[in-house]
């Protein structure tokens, strides 16, 4: 082939991949007056992950402009991370004492806050129990029981709420050896799930949709105060308009709707 000819090949190629290229460029350029979306981060409880992923997506279908990021874990650590400055835009706790510390700081809208839940305490066991099934807190104590799982009391109100049913029992000091400290009420599950543990502590709606093949649950534990779940607006959010619209839906109707699917009672 003649380099004339060569020439003729490739330079047509040349000036069509420069085209594409243009185009693509142009394609992903962001359309003028076209607002970028406004994100915001709502750190949950760990027990509220799955009712409160259907309820990000419903919120973020309602309001196009706005996507929210979830960040999940034990309320203590949440509150922690808030006090240190972390950007968070709202706050959703398992109990009312994270919420109040930040309130007495002063960092939280204080007209935002509104409880939007409540849960009870139950303790599971693995199927592989059979019928050796503690009935109540007392049977823990018992030498046929080894190892509990619980919420770390200071970062997971689950362990606080367990804590204070041991105590008020009267066998804390007694089954204190056995028991084993989670970071949040899913791992506690998962414990008991793989039969690590022979009884765990957790949130009725966690025992619920977790993977009731492979524990029971033995019963209900009466506590002295109400599982309280509180949500506000974080004082130093960039976003409170889109933070304040994100718990009104929560307390709204249908966030309450999604919120009863997953087993969460009235506040």
């Amino acid at each position: 082939m003649s380099e004339s000819k060569a020439k003729k090949l490739v330079f047509p190629s040349l000036a069509a991949i420069i085209c594409l290229a243009i185009l693509a460029f142009v394609a992903g350029s962001p359309v003028p007056g076209e607002e970028k979306p406004t994100t915001i981060t709502v750190s949950a409880a760990s027990s509220l992950t799955e009712a409160f992923t259907d309820i990000a997506a419903e919120f973020e279908a309602d309001h196009p402009g706005t996507k929210v990021e979830l960040n999940l874990a034990g309320s203590g650590t949440l509150r922690t991370q808030i006090e240190s400055g972390a950007p968070v835009d709202v706050f959703a706790s398992a109990s009312e004492s994270d919420m109040d510390l930040l309130y007495e700081k002063g960092l939280i809208e204080e007209n935002s806050r509104k409880d939007f839940a409540a849960n009870s305490l139950v303790m599971v066991v693995p199927q592989k129990n059979g019928s050796r099934v503690p009935k109540t807190l007392e049977d823990l104590a018992e030498g046929g029981i080894g190892k509990i799982a619980i919420g770390n009391p200071e970062t997971a109100p689950v362990g606080k709420y367990t804590k204070q049913a041991f105590e008020t029992s009267g066998v804390w000091d007694e089954v204190e050896s056995k028991v084993i400290f989670s970071d949040t009420v899913k791992q506690v599950l998962t414990y008991v799930e793989t039969g690590e543990v022979d009884a765990g502590f957790v949130y009725e709606t966690d025992a619920e949709s977790g993977n009731k093949d492979l524990y029971k649950i033995a019963f209900t534990v009466q506590i002295n105060e109400p599982i309280s779940y509180p949500i506000a607006v974080i004082k130093g959010s960039a976003n409170k308009e889109e933070a304040q619209k994100f718990v009104n839906f929560v307390t709204g109707t249908r966030g309450q709707e999604i919120l009863a699917e997953y087993g969460f009672e009235k506040p």
